[in-house]
């Protein structure tokens, strides 16, 4: 089992940024894929980013290039979310996710690619 718990959610206004975090614990950390979902009021619940088990490699949604910055430091068992220029339409509640692998390089999009699931965090963008 691995534990998720994020935090740096919070109030922002358009154009500010944020940084999310999200502190591991249980089983070794550095062997989990990580990712961060989202999900916005009356809206299905979408991809953000993932990063592979060795911080190697990065993958985001489209729309999200460029502004979001997801890293993770294996030392501390944390994974990061940098959010900047933030918008209106980033208004979500914020989860990380973990799945086990032995891939250090693999990452993953798909929400049934993790078993692991915090408890979200609230982001809020005021215009």
């Amino acid at each position: 089992q691995v534990q998720l718990v994020e935090s740096g959610g919070g109030l922002v206004q358009a154009g500010g940024s944020l940084r999310l975090s999200c502190a591991a614990s249980g089983r070794t950390y550095s062997n989990f894929a990580m990712g961060w979902f989202r999900q916005a009021p009356r809206k299905e619940r979408e991809f953000v980013a993932a990063v592979s088990s060795s911080g190697g490699a990065t993958n985001y949604a489209d729309d999200l290039k460029g502004r979001f910055t997801i890293s993770r430091d294996n030392a501390k068992n944390t994974v990061y979310l940098q959010m900047n220029s933030l918008k209106p339409d980033d208004t979500a509640v914020y989860y990380c996710t973990a799945r086990p692998t032995q891939y250090v390089s693999s990452i993953y999009s798909q929400q049934s690619d993790y078993p692991y699931w915090g408890q979200g965090t609230q982001v809020t963008v005021s215009s």
